[in-house]
């Protein structure tokens, strides 16, 4: 039986209008934050319960229909793209926050919480949901975990897979599992850890526990404008150097500033050729120490303008133009491409001044918006697809980003996650021992290979098959017959 002829036997077990098989619906569903790639999706269910989800995945496995979790949509690296044979489970209408534990600084949610509902719901009584990735007011905490999200904090408080403890997992043979809990860092294999980041391809997540971040007592936000990137890379250097941890240091440059103005108006300093944001959290006096200590670096290091935040209000301004940047930067060209990459920090100026000439050979023009603490890039780059040959050479100076990314030893994603996009480049990164492990560890989960097929691995495989190109008497792959995979 195929995607389409489960959907009536779904239809009877699922809440009335939670199967979804009318054409207009469907290609509401064809992409997430990704619209670079679209397929919709033969069926699209909307549960509401994690028995509800078992009972779709259980079906899935047992007619071999390949299934893909999807959050609130917002992820950048096509990881929740549909398959055009298979069940798409949208998970927005799972969104209770089941329990705030305050006495063990634990939160219980189901999967399509919004991440900042949880923070304003937990803010209150001093504590909030650390991960905070710019789509925060609409991305979903089941998303965080699909995809191991960051954010401008992840410097200090780190990613996702830090503030999960426990996981309702239900496996791709339809099984309703618990992995971890309340309490930090269970003996035995660490599952958890193997499910956060996996994009949905070890399971479906339907009820998460967070650990939960202590409000700190004092936060110090600046603004600096500088002349050029160089001066501002200067200005992180000296920072981190000195063994300060901001909780965030953001980097925009002159066109993402430009793009931002546009659509926010945040008033960033006039002429500047890269602003940076710098936050500090903590307790009080440690707080206005390093604060003073940051603000000599960046006049140092050549800013000739500094604000600093006096009340949340006017902090939410500087944050406003960072948070809007990617949306942005649609204000000043027609078509994008949000790229995610790594390197040293140590590499930045580097870095920028070839991206800058590889963009320029191609044609195109790019801006930079990224987290330089830790070197987590976001190169956005900008083309008109409705100018011929154009959206080729941005997706090919996109690809040449990634590799120099893994020139100067970084990674071709740092938060962003692998998905559609990117897994093409793994075998750039990794090589065919090291991704044959990863496959074992997937095959450990999911042996018929229906969870999200497609995502992470370039090259769909059966569990233990070694890597080879099959002969014309062979005749089409398993995979390629039974729809999981196609063939170019």
């Amino acid at each position: 039986m195929d995607a389409r002829g489960l959907a009536p036997w779904l239809a009877d077990r699922l809440p009335a209008g939670a199967v979804i098989i009318d054409p207009v619906q469907l290609a509401t569903y064809a992409c997430d934050g990704l619209a670079h790639y679209k397929v919709v999706p033969a069926v699209v269910v909307l549960p509401e319960t994690a028995e509800q989800v078992a009972t779709v995945v259980r079906a899935c496995a047992e007619h071999g229909v390949p299934f893909v979790a999807r959050g609130a949509g917002t992820g950048l690296s096509g990881g929740a793209l549909p398959h055009a044979d298979g069940v798409l489970v949208v998970l927005s209408r799972m969104r209770d926050v089941v329990e705030v534990d305050r006495a063990n600084q634990r939160a219980v949610v189901q999967p399509g919480v919004v991440n900042l509902q949880l923070s304003a719901l937990t803010r209150p009584d001093g504590y909030y949901f650390a991960p905070d990735p710019s789509s925060q007011q609409v991305c979903s905490v089941g998303g965080n975990v699909a995809e191991n999200s960051g954010g401008a904090h992840c410097l200090k408080y780190g990613f996702t897979t830090g503030h999960v403890t426990g996981l309702q997992l239900v496996t791709p043979a339809g099984e309703l599992v618990e992995l971890g809990g309340k309490a930090p860092d269970l003996p035995g294999y660490d599952l958890l850890g193997a499910v956060v980041g996996s994009e949905g391809t070890l399971g479906v997540a339907t009820r998460v526990t967070v650990r939960l971040t202590r409000t700190p007592e004092a936060v110090e936000t600046l603004l600096a404008g500088f002349p050029d990137t160089d001066s501002a890379g200067r200005a992180v250097s000296a920072v981190i150097s000195a063994g300060v941890v901001p909780a965030a240091i953001e980097m925009m440059d002159a066109l993402a500033i430009e793009a931002a103005e546009a659509a926010v108006h945040c008033g960033y300093p006039a002429g500047a050729g890269a602003v940076l944001i710098v936050e500090l959290d903590g307790p009080r006096p440690e707080v206005a120490h390093q604060f003073e200590q940051v603000k000599g670096m960046c006049e140092d290091a050549g800013a000739f303008e500094i604000r600093v935040a006096a009340d949340d209000t006017e902090r939410a301004l500087i944050w406003k133009g960072r948070k809007s940047a990617f949306a942005a930067v649609g204000r000043i060209s027609p078509d994008y491409i949000v790229q995610d990459g790594v390197i040293p920090r140590t590499r930045l100026a580097e870095a920028l001044t070839r991206i800058e000439a590889l963009a320029g050979e191609r044609g195109v023009r790019v801006a930079n918006v990224f987290h330089a603490g830790d070197g987590n890039l976001h190169p956005l780059v900008l083309f008109d697809d409705a100018v011929p040959g154009e959206a080729e050479r941005a997706e090919e100076a996109s690809g040449a980003i990634i590799d120099l990314c893994i020139e100067l030893g970084g990674s071709i994603t740092g938060e962003h996650g692998v998905g559609s996009d990117k897994a093409k480049y793994m075998p750039r990164m990794f090589g065919e021992d090291d991704l044959d492990t990863m496959q074992l560890v997937r095959c450990a989960f999911d042996p018929a290979g229906i969870a999200n097929p497609g995502k992470i691995f370039p090259t769909p495989r059966l569990c233990g098959e070694v890597p080879r190109r099959r002969t014309a008497s062979e005749g089409a792959h398993p995979l390629v017959e039974a729809g999981l995979a196609d063939q170019f």
